[in-house]
This record gives C-alpha cells, structure tokens and sequence, in this order.
C-alpha cells in the first residue's frame, strides 16, 4: 500500500465524470488499499478515486467511530437505486476542499448497487452518516463537488481560499 496525494479544488479531473471499472482485478484492488491508507491517513470517512487523479468509479468509505473497529467498504461502480423523501442535514466537508464545512441537505436514505472487492454485485441501504457519505462519495464520481449546492457566491468565496491554499502549499 501507498499514500496517494490528494487533489485540490479547483483541479480539472474534479469536475469529470468517471469511466466504469470492466474488471475487479489486481489493478483495482491495490488501487483500494491506497485509497484506504490515503483516506484513512488524511484522516476522512470516504475518498473516491477521481480525489487521487484516477478517473474511474470506485470510492472507499469508513463511517464507524474511532473507537469502534474500522469497517471499511469498496463501492465500485455505484448506483443509486432508490432515494428516501425524508431529507437529512450534515455539516460536510471534503479531502480535497480542507477545512471548509457547511450544511448539506440530502435524501436521509438510499439504496445503492455495486460490486465489491471481490468484484460481486451488491445492494445495500444506507442511512445517517453513511446515506450522506455515500451521495457525497458518488457525487465526486460524477465530477460534482460538495459546494456546488451551495450559493455562487459561497463557492466563489471558497475556490478562492481553495487557491490561496494551494499557492501557499506550492511556496512550502
């Protein structure tokens, strides 16, 4: 395994939409333990490739508690299949938009299909944390951000702050 640098906004490959994955094979799968040890490493509860300059659809995920045994997950190809009308609001925030948080109002649940590790089909329900996690993980998939449900203005504000932190880092 090997830590992989994490992509800034505004960066190009964050705003494209990911190409499907033919095959679970090795490739894939050293490509999700660097996603893990890169996601778990930052630290976050969810990463998706196209965060590491990989275009392709497969996000990791880990929502349990710190003090609880980590269960993380591989989502390759995901889709949603099912949303609920009920809505949850999160504070969220993103690997690639440090630091910045803000409110989010999303589906409370859905229903997603994809393949795992092993390269088998899915479908599982999520709810809470892990509903929003999951939205917001293929949403990257989908070359959207987080910031973009929020006001032109907030996010011009934030792509702003997103490059003086990034000429900063350049300098260092």
């Amino acid at each position: 395994m090997s830590l992989r640098n994490i992509l800034i906004h505004p960066d190009p490959r964050l705003k494209k939409r990911c190409a499907e994955i033919d095959s679970v094979d090795a490739e894939i799968r050293k490509l999700a333990d660097d996603m893990l040890e890169t996601m778990y490493d930052a630290p976050g509860i969810g990463l998706a490739a196209p965060q590491i300059g990989v275009l392709r659809r497969l996000f990791v995920m880990d929502v349990s508690a710190k003090e609880e045994t980590g269960a993380p997950m591989v989502l390759i190809n995901p889709e949603i299949t099912w949303a609920s009308d009920a809505m949850n609001t999160y504070e969220e925030g993103c690997l690639s938009i440090p630091e910045i948080f803000d409110e989010i109002t999303r589906p409370a649940q859905v229903r997603m299909r994809y393949l795992d590790i092993d390269g088998k089909t899915h479908e599982d329900e999520f709810d809470g944390l892990a509903a929003t996690c999951v939205q917001h993980e293929l949403d990257h998939l989908n070359g959207r951000l987080f910031i973009d449900f929020l006001s032109m203005a907030r996010r011009g504000l934030i792509t702003g702050k997103m490059k003086k932190l990034k000429r900063d880092r350049a300098r260092d």
